[in-house]
This record gives C-alpha cells, structure tokens and sequence, in this order.
C-alpha cells in the first residue's frame, strides 16, 4: 500500500484510522499557503483511494513539529477522533522517539523533568514552577555514539510544545540541526534529527492495543544497522525531487 510514493508507507488502515508516515517538513494541520498538511493529504488519499464524491473526515488527534518526520495516527471519523484524543491528553498513549544530538549525555540512561514556558512560537525552561509553566517530563537511553554526536531513545511522558527539543538542550545536548534550540549548525531544508519512531494506542473501538513503528529514513544523519529494502525518505524534498507531486503545493521546508 502506498501513500503518494512507493516508498511513503501507510502502516495501517480500516474503518477508523489511517497511520501513516509523515515526512519532515509536512505540518500536521494549519492553513498556510504553499505548505503541505497531514489532514489535507490523508483526505485526498482516502478520497482517490475510495473514489468518494463528497467530503472526506481526517481528524488530527496528536501534533508532530514540521521539522520531525515518523508516525502519526488520523481518526476517520469524529468518534474515533474523540476516543484518540482522550488517550493522549490522559497519558495513556506510547511515544517513542530517536534523536541524533549534539555531544553525549552526562548519563547513559536518564528521566528529565523541566518546567516549560511557552514564548511566542518557542518555549523555554523556567526556573521553577512559575505561574504559566508546565511539567514536562521524558526518560531517554543512549544507544550509540558517533564522533560527536549520540543517539538516543527518548519515551515522552508528557506532550508540552517542542518537549524534547528543549529538555535535551537544556542538558548540553541539542538535537542535530536545531538551531532554535542551541544546536550549532543547520540540517538540509531546515530539518532536525527528530524522528517519531514508535507509536502505541488503544484502537477506538476494540479494546486492542495497537503498536507501529518505522524505520529510520534514507537520508536521515544517522547509519541504520539493518536497513530496509526501501526505507521512507526523509524529507518531503527527497520525494518532490523523486517526482512526487502534491495537489496544490509547492515551496516546502521543514522550518517551523
């Protein structure tokens, strides 16, 4: 099954969600002209898909940074919506994620939490629990070091704005390529090392947890141990310039 490209995978699909792969650089819902959005997509896939005539319902439940590519999950109708936005706001959904930062963590294994601070279309750690701030909490584990940089698994266990962007700067280690939090060179297009790896939840309508994961993507800066045949690609650039057209949009990048 594809999406809009062989090699951008939809991991799962029935009656009441789609799960599939978003590339960095694709945001998840705003109206911002020359700017793909994930509900916009999964309506025109579910729509050429079915050959439905009239409306087609993709609700957004949970949020990835443009910047970050991974899994995400989409409600088909407005029951499954409500059902899946209850599991995360309560906590109750698994989020996995690999991050390639700069410098090694001072531990190998590690729970951080912070106090953050929205700022505009930033957020900041506060210095206590200042009124305004939110806990934020996240464990991470090192999986390997590379020259300068490391790998890590990060398990969210909030979902505060740009959480783990700024919990792994604030202990010396910004991700790669993020220069809105200390990172101290770009990646292309504006990207950063921040890929939604692992995503786990309760099917809206069976008591059935469901778990998906993907691969790390061609392109992404870190070498995959057991690579598959056709891995996603990265970016939404990679697939634009492997010949994917996207209905109505042009003049992409990860920035947000």
């Amino acid at each position: 099954m594809i999406f809009f490209h062989p090699r951008w995978p939809v991991f799962y699909e029935d009656n009441h969600l789609l799960v599939p792969y978003k590339p960095a650089g694709v945001i998840m819902q705003r109206d911002i002209p020359g700017r793909p959005t994930m509900d916009a997509l999964a309506k025109a896939w579910l729509k050429a898909r079915y050959d439905k005539p009239g409306r087609v319902f993709a609700g957004i439940v949970h949020r990835l940074d443009a910047p970050v590519a991974g899994v995400v999950v989409l409600a088909r109708t407005s029951k499954a919506a409500a059902r899946l936005s209850a599991q995360f706001r309560e906590g109750r959904v698994e989020k996995r994620y690999l991050a390639v930062v700069e410098g090694r963590p001072p531990r190998e294994n590690d729970r951080l939490v912070h106090h953050l601070r929205r700022r505009g279309r930033s957020s900041a750690v506060a210095s206590d629990a200042a009124a305004g701030s939110q806990t934020a909490g996240l464990s991470y584990r090192l999986l390997a070091t590379q020259g300068d940089t490391s790998l890590l698994s990060v398990r969210l266990e909030t979902g505060r704005r740009h959480q783990i962007r700024l919990q792994l700067a604030a202990i010396g280690c910004p991700i790669l390529g993020d220069l809105r939090y200390g990172a101290t060179s770009p990646l292309p297009h504006g990207c950063i090392a921040l890929l939604a790896h692992r995503l786990c939840f309760f099917h809206p309508t069976r008591q059935e947890e469901l778990c998906f994961e993907t691969p790390m993507p061609e392109g992404w800066p870190w070498p995959a141990n057991e690579a598959p045949a056709a891995p996603p690609l990265w970016t939404i650039e990679a697939y634009l310039s492997d010949g994917l057209v996207l209905p109505g949009e042009n003049q992409l990048s990860c920035s947000e």
